[in-house]
């Protein structure tokens, strides 16, 4: 109880990101199984719900920020939604190519992430959907079926994602519903095309002040996303810098140069929701 309680005061205010850090899973696979695929896509997946879903309630805001209006989710789509999400349950992984797998599981936890939301809706935070009594936000808990295996938000993050298909790359197309968070796609993720996703989504964050900032007085900030993931984008903040500077345009590019440390890492949990916004 204790431990949860510090996580939670940990969230609650600056810092603290070594704790938060620790108290992620460990990126170790759940099942061989999931690491079985087919070498060609010789199955379809219809992510044609997800897109019309998107399409329909995602927007950008004048800072960039792709952000979902939960409050106008009508039952019928909410409905559909669910239909979504039951039809990627009755899927047979395994039969999928790499790149398939790859859209399907990103596209199953972004989609499932809204779900939630919106049973919890109106909440300001992920954070603070409850998770058995505390209000630590919703990814441990078992919440899809694949393959008859009850699966967590961390199972298919931290369990599948990062053990089977080692790319950093995946955290900046899932999204866990915060206006820190790399943008949810405004189309599902497919495997065609998926190089050129994952390169546009990279760029994208590294180059907006949610993913790399630097002050006016030469204070450089990261995401917390490459404090927690360190070991996914680079060994120390020297490799996560080289990293960030391939992906940054030429005038970021430029002050990162001779950078070998990072100043303070930063994350706004505050809700990913339309309605936050001023018109």
């Amino acid at each position: 109880m204790m431990k949860r309680s510090l996580i939670l005061l940990c969230l609650a205010i600056t810092g603290c990101t070594t704790i938060e850090r620790a108290n992620l899973p460990d990126p170790v696979l759940l099942d061989q199984r999931w690491k079985v695929a087919a070498p060609t896509d010789r199955r379809a997946v219809d992510h044609a719900p997800w897109d019309r879903f998107l399409g329909q309630y995602v927007s950008t805001d004048a800072m960039g920020v792709n952000r979902v209006a939960y409050a106008k989710v009508s039952p019928a789509d909410r409905a559909a939604l669910r239909g979504y999400l039951q039809s990627l349950q009755r899927v047979d992984v395994p039969a999928l190519s790499r790149d398939q797998q790859l859209a399907f599981w990103i596209n199953l936890y972004n989609a499932k992430t809204v779900d939630i939301v919106l049973d919890a809706y109106p909440v300001d935070s992920i954070l603070n959907i409850k998770d058995g009594l505390l209000p630590t936000g919703p990814w441990k808990r078992d919440v899809v079926t694949v393959g008859g295996e009850a699966l967590s938000l961390n199972d298919i993050e931290h369990r599948i994602l990062r053990p089977v298909f080692q790319e950093a790359r995946i955290h900046y197309a899932l999204n866990c519903a915060a206006a820190a968070c790399p943008n949810l796609a405004p189309r599902a993720w497919r495997a065609e095309g998926l190089e050129q996703a994952f390169s546009d989504a990279e760029r994208a964050y590294v180059n907006d002040p949610r993913g790399v900032r630097i002050e006016p007085d030469g204070t450089l900030v990261l995401s917390k996303i490459y404090a927690w993931f360190r070991e996914d984008f680079g060994d120390s903040e020297v490799a996560i810098l080289a990293q960030l500077a391939e992906a940054a345009a030429p005038p970021l590019r430029a002050q990162l140069a001779g950078r070998d440390s990072v100043d303070r890492y930063e994350y706004d949990w505050s809700l990913n929701d339309a309605a936050a916004v001023t018109p």
